[in-house]
């Protein structure tokens, strides 16, 4: 395939940054998005330019690093999927193509594609752990009778990999799907009851304090998350955040 790559280039968080075009070729429908990219870089370096810089690790659709904005949309065209695990074959020869970074005051740009999501993290210290003992002489999780519905609902929630699309889709820039995912993955388990109150409390103000936006319920942010996290979260972490604050 031909395509023609509209690529955001910016060299620092201070630079104003622009769309770059690149012309690519002999691209095949079967190479994953990122190898697409792996294969302008080899290009540009060949030819003494400076790289294209993006974010990726595990290229398996676990970690979230590979987060881009692709014509329009976090990960791209496909659903269910991270940008690694995005390929060629969703697009069409002659094609151009628009890929920029997640878009949001809380993730500001490191250099071209790569954005600093480490608010996530501070979002995550401020309450996203319980105090159960998980090491040494733990009690088999078998012994702690849990509703298999809540256990069910819990996973869903973990599965949360924290790429920030939700963030990037939603026209406030809103953590609250991410931040209900983190909650409602403790709130629903036994184990999470002791920090009940605290963790609520505590994450959503942590999620304010980084310059996340409000959400609006429009639903962006499930339809484009690449895990399938439910709207129903930010319904639970609502309901935990109410019963917290009248408590405290």
């Amino acid at each position: 395939m031909k395509l023609t790559l509209k690529i955001w280039r910016q060299k620092n968080a201070q630079d104003k940054g622009g769309i770059v075009d690149y012309p690519i070729d002999g691209i095949e429908p079967d190479m994953s998005f990122l190898e697409m990219l792996d294969v302008l870089n080899e290009q540009l370096i060949n030819k003494g330019e400076e790289p294209v810089a993006f974010d990726h690790d595990c290229r398996e659709g676990i970690c979230g690093m590979c987060s881009l904005f692709i014509n329009g949309e976090a990960h791209g065209p496909d659903r269910g999927v991270t940008t690694c695990q995005l390929h060629m074959r969703m697009f069409k020869d002659g094609d151009t193509i628009f890929i920029e970074p997640f878009r949001a005051k809380a993730f500001p740009v490191i250099k071209d594609l790569v954005v600093d999501r480490s608010s996530f993290d501070r979002v995550q210290h401020a309450g996203g752990f319980i105090s159960v003992n998980t090491s040494g002489n733990t009690i088999d999780a078998n012994t702690i009778p849990i509703n298999k519905h809540d256990a069910d609902k819990s996973f869903d929630a973990a599965a949360c990999i924290g790429c920030g699309a939700c963030v990037a889709t939603c026209k406030n820039s809103s953590a609250m799907l991410f931040v209900a995912a983190k909650v409602s993955q403790y709130a629903l388990l036994p184990q999470g009851k002791i920090e009940a109150v605290d963790r609520v409390l505590n994450m959503v103000h942590q999620m304010d304090a980084e310059g996340f936006g409000n959400c609006t319920n429009t639903g962006a942010c499930e339809v484009e998350c690449p895990k399938g996290i439910s709207l129903e979260n930010i319904a639970r972490m609502n309901r935990e955040y109410l019963s917290a604050s009248l408590k405290g």
